[in-house]
């Protein structure tokens, strides 16, 4: 900001690089950096006329964090650096003994919970007692002696805690606040920021030691925090918040609740003018949404940092698009600056009809962060966190949020806070993540230590059911009904660009007609997967003929099952086929093992259950359940090994698909199917099974007198054929990598028994992800590169595609980009997600 001409005041920083090598030898500076810090600290000195520790011409310092991401609250600042009993006199008789004590009692807190660890409630606590006994509210109705009185109490509670002094020597203040920055990096809330938001590859935080300009120096000054636009909403107008005679802390904390930035333009508006181009100059610079901090010192305006703002989805889509029309960014540039998750954000639901739950709003907040939530109240993180983890949606309802709540925070569905503004720690940190939340809402009581919301007549206890509308800040009794979100207005201009810079295709998987029409409207370019095994639990008809398939003994009880499960078949394709006119759809043939067809329970009413409905006794059902039984289904008589067993599955829904295929053409429905032959682990399985399916075509083909353009492709889901692609692909019209099954038996981890180990490894550092969630780009990445390049090898012309639960995950599609895969498959909710992760691998 000072390069481009903006009055920051002077300081220094500590680089990223000093603060990594500070963390791998030990927690040591590196030799010669404190010199380094004192040599720049003269050069502050000379610049500010002022020396830190000189009582008459006193330097006070802030020292802050400063990484290359933006992780709001979860690392450490100090402000008011350099006082001490000595300078706080010499401070007093230049600007006022009020402002003195006021700047010195809070440096006490500070250094004392970010430096030394102890907790912030024991300040808190001598403060409150001190306003109780005084019969005063607020902080600032304390007077100069008050003020006095509770820097003895805060150096008590140094004592007490800590069994030491107060460090007298500024220097040794500097240089234990400089230490307690880089160790911030680590701090378990920091690290649970990092991990929940998948920042990795960083160095570590910078240190900025700047020179202090006050805002606690009475009614000429203040502070505040703005965006250069509505983060929540997008719009072109300074949305921020404003306290006179405060210091930072107070807003970002949401200790006091602030005024809109109204109350600055009123009372210092030669400093608000100024701030309002200064914001057109880092917008403009930038190119993108800024996130300021900025501090008024007796009318005079000082720029503290700037940073790219965290937003909402909507946010996001509206800054980029208007953006672009304002002539500030191009709109390859305009891609990168919406995040996949702020469209996870759009695509959520929002309340059906606001006007239907008037009569049950409770209590209506500040707007922080906007969406619907519906959840039981918890008010703690720890709860939250727990409550989660059994699958329960929650809200966190607190008075303010600190970064220690960061993980409860994360496991909510939305936030409620009794304090804080639009730019309190719970707003900031729930609009970078797309979380519906409500801060200031002064209407209820929240007891904390009972587990009680009280709100006029209405107390409401854990596990008790609210909803909150972000957008407006109602807080609604109950559970309220929801609708569907829909792509249009800016996000479809957006999604226009989107398409247009992308090359890898985006497909869904789809199991039946509605799914395949919802991936349609969400800009599917086909069907990348679509399960037949799910149609046939659409109805109990359906599930009784494919447990009188599986209890068949003879080849004719088995064709007589699956004649009953042929139309059902049928149907379903001709409905899919008809939702994707004119597009790919990608049919995978039977692929779990059949016992997951079979009821459960006991096993006695299982076969007294399968006895009656197949009209088999009992003996011959347990026997054949018997038979059934697998040590590991997962590796055993599922996929393509059914159909080599009995050719008649593959047979009947080859037939299927040909059958509705021929009758959606007559209607004049333009039909491309492709038949994905699962778990292929040699070239004979997917030669086996291709004969078939090519003798059932020509069969139907000759009966109808009509002809199908298909493909016949397979499913790589077993190490063993990634490596012998070139052998597989001599019969294979095309690859689709199954992901979540190659990821399994690549490293040896069961999807049904991961979770037991997996948090173990991942809070230890010994897998970064997820490889469920986020593809495992060294392991089996590399699997996907040669059965690629293989495959392409020995046939050009292959179609290469993923269809499993990496499609949908951005850093996964990205990693499919450059391995020159054609298209992604994923869920028809994440097919935008997937659209823009594209873009921005090719951008």
């Amino acid at each position: 900001m000072a390069s481009i001409g903006l009055s920051v005041p002077p300081g220094l920083t500590i680089s990223t690089e000093a603060c990594q090598e500070y963390l791998e030898t030990g927690n040591e500076l590196p030799e010669g950096l404190w010199e380094e810090v004192l040599e720049g600290l003269k050069k502050v000195e000379n610049d500010m006329n002022a020396t830190l520790g000189d009582p008459f011409k006193s330097l006070l310092l802030s020292v802050r964090s400063g990484a290359a991401i933006s992780m709001p609250g979860m690392m450490d600042t100090v402000l008011n650096l350099g006082l001490n009993g000595e300078v706080v006199i010499g401070l007093a008789a230049k600007s006022g003994e009020r402002f003195a004590y006021d700047s010195y009692r809070r440096f006490l807190d500070m250094f004392g919970g970010v430096v030394m660890g102890i907790s912030h409630s024991l300040f808190e606590q001598e403060l409150q007692s001190l306003k109780a006994a005084k019969g005063v509210t607020l902080d600032t109705d304390l007077t100069a002696n008050d003020l006095k009185q509770l820097v003895v109490k805060y150096k008590d509670v140094y004592v007490q805690a800590t069994g030491k002094q107060f460090p007298e020597d500024p220097k040794e203040q500097l240089y234990l606040s400089v230490l307690a920055v880089f160790n911030s990096w680590n701090s378990p809330r920091a690290i649970k920021y990092r991990n929940i938001n998948q920042i990795t590859g960083l160095k570590g935080t910078a240190v900025n030691v700047q020179s202090m300009v006050f805002g606690n120096m009475g009614s000429t000054s203040g502070t505040g925090v703005l965006f250069t636009r509505n983060p929540s909403t997008g719009e072109k107008k300074l949305y921020g918040e404003f306290l006179i005679n405060a210091q930072g802390e107070d807003v970002v904390a949401g200790i006091r609740t602030p005024e809109d930035l109204d109350a600055m333009r009123q009372s210092m508006p030669e400093a608000y003018n100024e701030l309002v181009e200064n914001c057109k100059i880092l917008e403009k610079h930038y190119k993108d949404m800024m996130d300021i901090e900025f501090t008024v010192q007796e009318n005079r305006l000082w720029m503290l940092q700037c940073r790219s703002g965290k937003r909402t989805g909507t946010g996001a889509v509206k800054i980029a698009v208007d953006m672009v029309k304002e002539g500030l960014v191009e709109s390859h540039s305009a891609i990168k600056m919406v995040e996949p998750r702020h469209l996870d954000q759009l695509l959520h639901p929002q309340f059906n009809d606001p006007s239907r739950y008037k009569d049950s709003v409770i209590a209506t907040g500040l707007p922080a962060s906007p969406g619907a939530a519906i959840g039981q109240i918890v008010f703690n993180s720890e709860d939250a966190e727990a409550w989660h983890a059994q699958e329960k949606a929650v809200i966190l309802v607190r008075n303010e949020t600190s970064p220690e709540d960061v993980g409860g925070m994360h496991a909510a569905i939305g936030i409620l806070t009794s304090r804080g503004g639009m730019t309190s720690h719970a707003a900031v940190v729930a609009r970078g993540w797309g979380k519906c939340c409500i801060s200031g809402c002064t209407d209820i009581r929240v007891n904390e230590n009972e587990k009680t919301l009280t709100v006029g007549k209405h107390v409401l206890r854990e596990g008790d059911w609210i909803s909150i509308n972000g957008t407006t800040g109602e807080v609604i009794l109950g559970k309220q009904p929801l609708s569907p979100p829909a792509i249009s207005g800016d996000l479809g201009t957006f999604m226009t660009w989107v398409d247009e810079q992308r090359q890898l295709k985006v497909m869904a998987n789809a199991d039946t007609p509605d799914d395949a029409l919802t991936a349609r409207k969400n800009g599917a370019q086909g069907i990348g997967l679509c399960r037949t095994e799910h149609m046939f639990f659409a109805s109990e008809s359906r599930i009784k003929a494919v447990r009188e398939m599986i209890m068949a003994v003879t080849a004719e009880q088995r064709q007589a099952a699956l004649d009953k499960l042929l139309p059902y078949q049928r149907s379903d394709f001709e409905g899919i086929f008809r939702a994707m006119d004119g597009l790919p759809v990608t049919i995978r043939l039977l692929d779990p093992p059949l016992h997951e067809f079979l009821p459960e329970g006991d096993i006695n009413e299982i076969v007294s259950k399968l006895a009656s409905e197949t009209g088999i006794s009992e003996d011959e059902v347990f026997s054949r359940v018997e038979k059934l039984s697998e040590v590991n289904p997962m590796l055993g008589f599922r996929g393509c090994r059914l159909g080599i067993s009995y050719p008649e599955l593959t047979e009947m829904q080859v037939t299927a698909i040909f059958q509705a295929a021929i009758t959606m053409i007559n209607q004049g429905v333009k039909v491309l199917p492709e038949i994905m032959v699962p778990l292929i682990g040699t070239p004979q399985e997917l030669g086996h099974q291709v004969g078939i399916i090519n003798k059932v075509a020509e069969r139907i083909f000759s009966e109808t007198s009509a002809c199908v353009k298909y493909k016949v492709g397979t499913m790589i889901e077993i190490p063993r054929a990634a490596l012998v692609a070139d052998e597989i692909a001599q019969n294979a019209d095309f690859f689709s990598f199954g992901t979540n099954d190659l990821t399994q038996m690549t490293f040896g981890y069961s999807r049904d028994d991961v979770s037991k180990f997996l948090p173990a490894y991942l809070s230890q550092g010994i897998l970064q992800n997820d490889p469920f969630e986020v593809l495992d780009q060294r392991g089996v990445g590399q699997l996907i590169k040669i059965a690629t390049e293989r495959g392409r090898k020995a046939k050009p012309d292959l179609k290469v595609g993923i269809c499993g639960e990496h499609g949908g995950e951005p850093s996964s599609v990205a990693f499919f980009a450059e391995a020159g895969l054609d298209y992604v498959s994923c869920s028809p909710f994440r097919v935008p997600i997937a659209r823009l992760a594209a873009a921005q691998a090719a951008c």
